[in-house]
């Protein structure tokens, strides 16, 4: 079933008062005993009603709502019309087979609204008289609602908040709000009896083992469990508070018939390296102090083993990023120079600065090396030698269709979670073209597309990231020519064994490659640090922003994970 109540139709307003929030209406004469043909005018008045006043006009609201005289219980209110709206849509959408209102006193502070189910409810005391002076000009008091549904003997039981209004014939009516309908119900919400699924009994990892860890959110653990819904048939039935829009979470409140129970839930992430993530990315980010991320993917299956951010708890910058990479990018800049007939052994000089079109690019180091080869200049890192040899052999907008039809950048993942896609768009004129060479321009990955980048290299295959076991994974157009990915594992290795990202690889550089990078952001005072690699079946990328150099921070981290390995 899907049924949804409609709260808040517009009330037809005869006249304001000055009382904030409240208006003159047409009212039955249910509380003058007057013909009701003849309806009156009453309008709120600025003082509240007398303590048995408030309680009279609560109990005979609660008595017509509780027999089903809708318009007489609107009636009792200051907005008749959309108290009686929503009365009958809250007939309709939860059609319960009973409901018994019994008048309490004034509420806690510390009264929360409850949803337990019984067989039967315990009495509650009758209409008294408020405890303390009311605030302003209404007086608060409670009820306690029972609310029964054919087929079960599961009652739904919860505590009820009313605020009663003086009127200007100097009787008290129900100021009308939809939380008067049940306490966390507000405009632009429904409440309706729908279908609802257990959730799993717990969210374990690819070796069965609860996924305990700060990164791993409550929200996101909610997300997984949505996803894993069971079929129709397997549904029970529950009162439900949704938006209107569609945005956010049904709100559970009640439970009338139990759904099938759900088994546990598996994901793709390995325990042992999540936690060694949680602590590299920590430690990179000076204790949460500086935003950073890092996932760690399984290159021969897509499968994502690890994923962790820091603030932990906080966004999940790992698939949420969207910002430049960096000379991380060069990873497909190199292997776009490789398909177009560029060899490793190739000298492409290393000019200190470059000019493009009125635009001056410069490196990490001050010094010119004009005798390096193609090789070199990637494991060094050098911008103007892969800008310049871009230029000349690369048409516009080369690079980025390889991206997409080799190593899927650009279409939508869907990997089980929330994610912003990788972006990756052609160039318009030089000086994009350059930019966008080395990282720059409008080029925007996240952790998550970085490792699977070098998961590709280290496979030969674009396998979509998932973390879903046995998910449908998108495609790539095609896979790297085998000249390609042989020369670009060679440089790549070249970079973790000598290069820039030596420092952090020492020790695990057999079957290994690797990448630095390092981001500029306008208006930020330090650059991002950025790494990505691979080491036998494990992929590894890391960003931290303001973090520096992609050794310095984002590389250390990376090497953490790779070292445990994926045995």
């Amino acid at each position: 079933m899907n049924n949804a109540a409609k709260i808040g139709i517009a009330t037809v307003c005869t006249a304001l008062v000055g009382v904030a929030g409240f208006g003159a209406y047409n009212v039955y004469d249910a509380m003058n005993g007057d013909d009701a043909k003849s309806p009156k005018v009453r309008t709120v008045v600025a003082e509240a009603p007398a303590a048995d006043l408030a309680a009279a006009g609560a109990k005979a609201f609660l008595e017509a709502w509780a027999k089903g005289d809708l318009e007489a219980a609107g009636a009792l209110t200051d907005q008749p019309d959309t108290a009686i709206a929503a009365l009958r849509a809250f007939q309709e959408k939860v059609k319960p087979s009973g409901v018994t209102l019994t008048p309490g006193g004034t509420p806690t502070a510390s009264a929360s609204p409850s949803a337990s189910a019984s067989a039967s409810a315990k009495a509650a005391p009758s209409a008294s008289a408020p405890a303390s002076a009311p605030t302003g000009t209404e007086v608060p008091l409670s009820f306690r609602a029972k609310v029964e549904f054919a087929g079960t003997a599961n009652a739904w039981n919860y505590e009820g908040r009313l605020g009663l209004v003086k009127m200007s014939d100097g009787k008290a009516a129900v100021h009308w709000t939809p939380n008067v309908i049940h306490p966390k119900l507000d405009s632009g919400e429904s409440i309706a009896v729908k279908p609802v699924f257990a959730e799993p009994a717990m969210v374990v990892d690819r070796n069965g083992k609860p996924l305990n860890y700060p990164s791993l959110t409550p929200a996101l653990m909610a997300r997984f469990k949505q996803n894993a819904a069971g079929a129709p048939e397997d549904a029970g039935t529950g009162v439900v508070i949704t938006k209107d829009d569609g945005s956010g979470t049904a709100d559970k409140l009640f439970t009338i018939t139990d759904p099938k129970p759900v088994p546990s839930l598996k994901l793709t992430l390995d325990g042992k390296l999540q936690a060694e993530a949680e602590k590299a990315v920590a430690g990179a980010s000076k204790g949460g102090t500086l935003p950073a991320s890092l996932v760690a993917i399984e290159p021969s299956t897509g499968n994502v083993l690890a994923f962790a951010n820091a603030p932990a708890g906080g966004q999940n910058r790992a698939f949420l990023a969207a910002i430049a990479p960096g000379s991380t990018m060069k990873v497909i800049t190199a292997a776009a120079l490789l398909e177009a007939g560029v060899k490793p052994d190739d000298v492409l000089p290393c000019p200190a600065t470059l000019s493009v079109a009125g635009q001056t690019f410069k490196n990490d180091f001050p010094d010119p090396h004009e005798d390096w080869k193609f090789s070199q200049d990637l494991a060094q890192s050098c911008n103007t030698a892969l800008i310049k040899k871009g230029l000349e052999v690369l048409k516009s907008g080369d690079m980025e269709a390889l991206a997409k039809d080799a190593f899927g950048i650009g279409p939508t993942w869907k990997t089980g979670m929330l994610l912003a896609p990788a972006k990756a768009p052609a160039p318009t004129g030089d000086n994009l073209r350059a930019a966008q060479l080395i990282g720059q321009g409008h080029i925007t990955m996240n952790a998550l597309t970085m490792a699977s980048i070098s998961a590709t290299v280290q496979s030969g295959t674009f396998r979509q990231p998932i973390l879903v076991p046995g998910s449908e994974q998108q495609k790539a157009d095609r896979t790297l020519s085998p000249a390609t990915l042989q020369g670009l594992r060679a440089m790549m290795n070249l970079t973790a064994t000598s290069g820039t990202a030596a420092g952090p690889m020492s020790g695990i550089t057999a079957g290994a490659g690797a990448k630095t990078g390092t981001a500029q952001v306008d208006g930020q005072a330090d650059d991002n640090s950025w790494f990505t690699a691979y080491r036998g079946n494990l992929a590894v990328a890391a960003e931290v922003g303001g973090g520096g150099h992609g050794a310095a921070a984002a590389g250390p981290a990376s090497a953490m994970v790779l070292k445990v390995g994926n045995g």
